[in-house]
Parts: structure tokens; C-alpha cells; sequence
């Protein structure tokens, strides 16, 4: 080590350091040969005085000469270093891309324009269950269930006449995969172009959504059971209900009625002969049958309106109109248009228990004064709807408590392939509309 104890500086750097110095000053380097070959050329004068001029013409092309190598020598050194710069950071760069590309969560695939592999990274061989050794080269097709794969290969060639640089694919639907084992499992996946000099060049990438598929079809299996299910317990309470508004109407009023005659046939039996206090009591006892008469025949229309049976959906609305004007002094108009349409069963109840559910929410929640009911009844579809002057609500404001009514309404519209939208805002009043297909609520006409 030497004394001064810094590191020595290399003869081959020294060496360098003068040629650069050299080479970065041509102009230099040209004097220098100019004035050495022109002493040498001095110094030989006394045997040769004739060629001095040639002697200087030899120094100056000499010196010319010295300058354009110099210069040429640092051009190139320049050029060299620049292009050892690019190449380090194209090779950085590269490095870089490549543990992405490695690293990846997504399977990435790249093909030619042959569709031929070209590139397949570890989470490609995870998926497809195949060694990047055995699937680049392989074509692409390998890893498509064959009736995808004309299909797939003309998006291909299509993406590529697009100009597009990257697109998703199966943007409706899940597309298809095939593994090594032949088996089929579903996959999202987006792709791109670049070229490459004269070659185009298609990057797939792609993820296995087994997992996220079976747990949407589970959710959605979970979620039609249920429907089944509660159309299944409407059903039944339905025909509950139906039950019991029957045996109120026809035994307990027919009892009733029985009870009301028996008391006149007693009234009529004491002749005047009874007391006045007799005579008050069975008169309050007429009075007490005729009002559960009453009790009774309201409980069993609220149950089923025995209209809905045996006139149809149109009095039965009518009929619920007018109750719950009288109940709740609340006014309704009506728009009703159904022409020629015959209602099924099922529709007509339907229908009713969405204008009784939607009259029972207005008189609960609206502080309305006027209701506007519409009922039209076309070819493609029956639509009713059902407005209120009240204060309306906002979509996104919590209920004060459990709420079934708009809920049961969904789903009474879902089992018949309907729809429901609400138009509301605070102070606007609410608006319901239901629509549903004529041939879920209509009658068929039967063939010949």
C-alpha cells in the first residue's frame, strides 16, 4: 500500500485517461503532429532544400490527417458508451419485466401471429397444469376447449386488424379454459398487441375464477330456493286465507244470521208481554249481532274478498277503492283499462294484494290526500301503478322498523316475471310501478 494510503490508480486507467484526453481535444492532437513533422522535415533541409514546400504540404496533410482520426476516435468512443448505456438499461429493463411477468398472480400467455406460445409464465403452468418446456411452441389452441377454438382464433386475427392495443375479453360471459387432465374450468382474461419489428406479437392475461363461479351459482341456487320458497308459503297463505274468509263468511255469518232470526222469533213470542228492560236487552242483542255480522264480513274481505272469486280483478279493486276511502277519507282515482284481458287466477290475486299492499303502505307511512291507481292491461304486458301526494321518502333513509310491505310486493312481481320501480324524494310524493308479462297474468286461450 503506498504511503500516502490511497488506492493506486491502475496503468490501464492511466493509459485510458491520456487517450481520452487525446482523443477529446483533436485540435491538439493535430498540432502535435503538425510541428514534429515539420521540425523533422527542418532538420533534413540541409540535405534536401528543394522539397520544403513539400516538406510543409507532408506536415499539413500529416496534421489533417492526425485531426480527423481524433475526431473519429472520439465519435466512436462516444457512440460506443452510449450504446453500452442502452444496451445495460434495455438488459435492466428486461430483467425487471421478466420477475413481473414471473411473479404474477395472473397466468400470462404470449402468442405470434400463428398463435403459437411464445411466453408462459409459472402461474400459466399452475393453471394449465403444463411446463412452460412442453407449451411454448405448442399453438394456442391446446389450451381451448375445441368447440371455442375457431371462434377464439378469428377474434384473434380480428383483435389484430383492429389496431386496438388491449381489449378484455368475455366481457358478457366466463370464458373457457382446458387443463392438462382435459379438464374444463371457467377464466377471465384481457389481451393486447404490440409489434415487434416486422412480427405482431398477442399477450393473454388471464385468472381462474373456478372458485368466484361456483360461489355465484351456489349464491344463486341459494337465492331461487329461497324464491320458491316464499312463493310456495304465498301460496299457501293465500289458500289460507281463502279457507278461513270462507268459513267465516258462510258458517260463522250463517250462525250469526241464524242467532239474529231466533232473537225476532222471541221478540215476536212475548208479543208485548215482555218488560221494557226485556225488550231493550233483545233489541241491544240485535244490535250487538248485526255489528259482528258486519265485523265478521269486513275480517273475511280483508282476508279474500269473495269478489276477487267470483267477479274478477276489476270489481275487487273497486270494491278495495272504495273501502279505503271510507276507512281513511282518502281519495281515489282511478284509471282503469284492461279492455278485453281475462285474468288468471293467480294474476288476478296477485294484482289485488299489490293494490291492497301499496293502499296500506299510503295510509301507514304517506299522509297523503289523493291516490292516483292505473291499471292498463296490453298485449306485451299488464303495467299498474299507484301514486301519492304524501311526503314521499328518500331511497337511501332507513325504516323506523321492520317493513315487508315493499318486499312482498318485489316478490309477488318476481314470481310472475315482473318488475318494480319507485320514484320518490322527499316532499314528492311516491310512485309505484309495477309491470308484468301479459302471458303471466293472462288467461290462455285454449286451442281448438
Amino acid at each position: 500500500m503506498p504511503p500516502s494510503g490511497k488506492t493506486p490508480t491502475p496503468p490501464d486507467f492511466v493509459s485510458k485517461e491520456r487517450s481520452n484526453g487525446i482523443t477529446s481535444r483533436p485540435e491538439f492532437a493535430a498540432a502535435a503532429v503538425f510541428v514534429g513533422a515539420l521540425a523533422a522535415m527542418l532538420l533534413a533541409r540541409q540535405w534536401l532544400d528543394p522539397v520544403l514546400f513539400v516538406c510543409v504540404a507532408a506536415a499539413l496533410f500529416l496534421s489533417t490527417s492526425a485531426f480527423m482520426l481524433a475526431r473519429a476516435g472520439r465519435e466512436t468512443s462516444a457512440a460506443h458508451t452510449e450504446a453500452s448505456a442502452a444496451i445495460t438499461q434495455s438488459d435492466a429493463n428486461e430483467a425487471r419485466m421478466m420477475a413481473i411477468i414471473r411473479s404474477s398472480m395472473e397466468a400470462i400467455i404470449t402468442i405470434d401471429e400463428q398463435q403459437r406460445v411464445v411466453l408462459f409464465n409459472p402461474m400459466a403452468e399452475q393453471i394449465f397444469g403444463w411446463s412452460a418446456m412442453d407449451a411454448i411452441g405448442a399453438p394456442l389452441t391446446r389450451f381451448i376447449p375445441e368447440r371455442f377454438r375457431a371462434a377464439h382464433a378469428r377474434h384473434v386475427e380480428q383483435f389484430g386488424v383492429t389496431g386496438v392495443s388491449d381489449r378484455q375479453m368475455g366481457r358478457q360471459r366466463v370464458l373457457s379454459g382446458l387443463r392438462a387432465n382435459g379438464e374444463e374450468f371457467p377464466i377471465e382474461a384481457s389481451i393486447s398487441q404490440i409489434r415487434d419489428g416486422e412480427t405482431r406479437l398477442y399477450t393473454v392475461m388471464l385468472r381462474d375464477v373456478t372458485e368466484r363461479v361456483r360461489a355465484e351459482q351456489a349464491q344463486q341456487q341459494a337465492r331461487e330456493e329461497l324464491r320458491e320458497l316464499s312463493a310456495n308459503l304465498q301460496r299457501i297463505r293465500e289458500d289460507e286465507k281463502t279457507r278461513i274468509a270462507r268459513e267465516l263468511h258462510d258458517d260463522l255469518g250463517q250462525q250469526l244470521t241464524a242467532l239474529k232470526m231466533d232473537i225476532s222469533s222471541v221478540e215476536e213470542a212475548l208479543n208485548g208481554s215482555a218488560s221494557e228492560l226485556v225488550r231493550d236487552h233483545l233489541q241491544g242483542m240485535r244490535r250487538l249481532i248485526d255489528a259482528t255480522v258486519a265485523s265478521v264480513r269486513r275480517i273475511a274481505a280483508d282476508l279474500r274478498p269473495v269478489m276477487l272469486d267470483d267477479l274478477g280483478l276489476i270489481p275487487a279493486v273497486e270494491w278495495l277503492a272504495n273501502d279505503f276511502t271510507n276507512r281513511y277519507g282518502i281519495d281515489v282515482e282511478r284509471d282503469i283499462e284492461t279492455g278485453d284481458a281475462r285474468f288468471s287466477p293467480a294474476g288476478a290475486t296477485a294484482l289485488f294484494r299489490i293494490v291492497q299492499e301499496a293502499l296500506t303502505n299510503v295510509a301507514r307511512h304517506a299522509d297523503a290526500t289523493l291516490v292516483t291507481l292505473s291499471l292498463r292491461a296490453g298485449d306485451k304486458g299488464v303495467v299498474l301503478r299507484i301514486a301519492d301526494n304524501g311526503h314521499g321518502m328518500y331511497r337511501n333513509r332507513e325504516p323506523a322498523g321492520k317493513s315487508f310491505g315493499l318486499l312482498g310486493i318485489r316478490e309477488r312481481a318476481h314470481m310472475l316475471g315482473g318488475a318494480v320501480d319507485i320514484q320518490t324524494g322527499q316532499g314528492n310524493g311516491f310512485a309505484l310501478r309495477v309491470t308484468i308479462p301479459a302471458e303471466a297474468v293472462q288467461m290462455q286461450e285454449s286451442q281448438p
